[in-house]
């Protein structure tokens, strides 16, 4: 058990790469964008001088939590990670961690339609060892391999959408879409977008292949769209926003219509993200409903509580 450190930044990344459970955001350049906000305090674990497990990770007082800054973290496990390995982890980690101040772990799973391999050695363990569900948010997901029939409202919403010349696409249009999604934020919730415009187009010019934005336009304006994560086999929305107009034409209708028939067909799922707040003890039914229109189920994003 290594605490991890700039020196290992390139054996980092190549793990990431070759784990069961990675995706880009465990890259060293996607995590340190916010290392003021959460710095870093990760591991790296070893088996007979072997790396089989990373633990992407920040400290917050007596806890290790694994990853605030992130929507799903926990384990990134290689190949060699076998299940009597993992255990000794767990074991390594309620040894080692209260000798650091830290006699608790919140651990973030990842979900398994984002797994390159079966990898849920960590879900057993914590159960074993008495671990506490703190959250559970809810992701509605389309499996593209057999994609459900879009309901009625959808098809009406493209229909209407068709007749008003609303056009969708990939775009470079950053800020004009930043405008839109910061707006209808603050008109419905009072809220900001987690990344600043600055933040977003700084990781998309890191990620350039991995963050794309797609838009619905009327007559040249963008009057709706979504930021996507390319997670492998995997297209997760983390943006979605319409502006009045938008909404009113079906501009999102169109546009995911492209998204989940054409663009991002031969993409193994399709993850609208999750639809709560407090932690998964609310849920926003009418966002819910618009996702489940175009085919998307439930699949849980966990947190838990682990006390040594």
């Amino acid at each position: 058990m290594v605490r991890y450190e700039p020196a290992l930044r390139s054996e980092w990344n190549a793990a990431v790469e070759a784990s069961r459970n990675g995706t880009f955001l465990f890259h060293r350049d996607y995590m340190e964008y916010h290392a003021d906000r959460f710095p870093d305090h990760s591991y790296c674990f070893y088996w007979k001088g072997r790396l089989i497990a990373l633990l992407p990770a920040h400290q917050s007082g007596d806890m290790l939590c694994s990853h605030a800054g992130l929507t799903y973290g926990g384990l990134l496990l290689l190949p060699a990670a076998t299940l009597h390995r993992v255990s000794a982890i767990f074991s390594l980690l309620a040894e080692t961690l209260p000798k650091e101040g830290m006699t608790r772990l919140l651990y973030k799973c990842i979900p398994y339609h984002l797994h390159r391999y079966p990898v849920e050695e960590d879900r057993y363990l914590l159960f074993r060892r008495g671990a506490l569900l703190t959250a559970c948010n809810v992701a509605s997901v389309v499996d593209l391999s057999a994609p459900l029939r879009f309901s009625e409202l959808r098809l009406r919403g493209m229909r209407k959408a068709q007749a008003a010349g609303v056009v969708v696409g990939e775009s470079e249009a950053w800020p004009e879409f930043w405008s839109v999604l910061q707006e209808n934020l603050r008109q419905r919730f009072g809220a900001e977008p987690v990344h600043t415009l600055e933040e977003i187009e700084r990781l998309h010019a890191l990620f350039p292949d991995k963050i794309r934005l797609f838009t619905a336009t009327v007559n040249g304006r963008i009057e709706g769209g979504t930021v996507l994560y390319e997670c492998g086999n995997v297209a997760r929305t983390q943006y979605i926003s319409a502006s009045p107009q938008g909404k009113a034409c079906g501009a999102l209708d169109l546009l995911f219509a492209y998204l989940l028939q054409e663009r991002y067909a031969s993409f193994r799922y399709f993850d609208f993200g999750t639809s709560n707040g407090d932690n998964g003890r609310f849920l926003n039914e009418g966002l819910v409903a618009q996702k489940e229109g175009f085919g998307g189920r439930s699949v849980v994003y966990e947190t838990y509580l682990l006390t040594f």
